[in-house]
């Protein structure tokens, strides 16, 4: 089993100088890799990410079994034990494959420190979801009092990119869950967000899934119910046609088992397309049709 992406970074790559130039730097705060309890660590309540993939636990499992931990964990020493400041991950793999004690460093931050590093660990690996990432920006702003550009300058991300994160909190419930469930992506959030109804919101994004949406139809697809709400009652109309379409596009087309196209027009009118790719494959469609037409 190969070792996952990553399990070889050292954190400081992934803290900011900002954190890193606010202790100082003398051998005192010196802090030596040691071998700790895995029954003494705790995780960190305010951890960001909540979720964590069952299999891809088990193949880090995997590879500490047959590698150990190449980056230790960071903690802070508390009443009772040690709460884990970054390397959740990795304490949690080391469980499942039985380690009795597991190598960390120890070391003493502040809240907010300790909420920025274990952002930027999850980022960096691209282990947060769309929603677990923008409820920490909002952590940091709100509990920190750090603007936009500061948490973006932390994560060495665009304020931009900070922005539209914490866009998605804006969004209905059921639809930030669904984000979590990865039903939908966070293109498509985002163009919801246009809807301001959370009710319709959660609508249109059952309908974005019904009709399996891309990104850039569910961008028309909100644009033309805004239109309706302007008054623009045909536009909806022929959108909803055209889903409707597609839905028996892709009925006709698990029966024939080959691309069929429906050719629409206004007045509900129109052709369909049925492709074939060789002789043999028209000689199928037309037994397929024979066969219909005997039942």
């Amino acid at each position: 089993m190969a070792v996952r992406k990553g399990l070889g970074k050292g954190l400081d790559s992934m803290i900011p100088e900002q954190i890193k130039n606010s202790k100082d730097n003398n051998e005192d705060n010196v802090s030596r890799e040691t071998l700790i309890n895995i029954n003494e660590i705790e995780p960190n309540k305010t951890q960001p990410r909540k979720n964590f993939d069952e299999d891809a636990l088990n193949e880090l499992s995997d590879s500490i079994k047959q590698y150990g931990i190449i980056q230790p964990l960071i903690l802070q020493k508390m009443n009772k034990g040690y709460e884990i400041i970054a390397g959740e991950r990795r304490w949690r793999a080391a469980r499942i494959a039985g380690l009795k004690k597991v190598p960390a460093i120890i070391k003493e931050y502040t809240d907010q420190e300790i909420v920025e590093i274990a952002l930027i660990e999850n980022i960096q690996r691209e282990d947060l979801n769309p929603i677990e990432e923008a409820l920490a920006y909002q952590r940091l702003i709100q509990e920190f009092n750090l603007k936009q550009e500061d948490v973006a300058d932390r994560v060495s991300k665009s304020r931009t990119a900070v922005t539209n994160s914490m866009r998605l909190l804006k969004l209905d419930q059921r639809i930030q869950q669904m984000l979590i469930d990865e039903t939908i992506s966070s293109g498509h959030a985002r163009a919801l967000l246009g809807i301001e109804d959370k009710e319709k919101q959660h609508e249109a994004a059952c309908k974005v899934i019904e009709s399996k949406l891309s990104v850039r139809e569910t961008e028309k697809f909100v644009r033309d119910l805004l239109k309706v709400k302007e008054g623009k009652n045909d536009t909806v109309i022929n959108n909803n046609n055209q889903l409707v379409y597609r839905d028996i596009e892709e009925k006709i087309r698990s029966i024939m088992g080959t691309k069929v196209s429906i050719r629409n027009k206004q007045n509900n009118t129109g052709k369909i397309e049925i492709d074939y790719y060789s002789i043999e494959e028209l000689e199928r469609i037309l037994e397929l049709f024979q066969g219909i037409l005997n039942d």
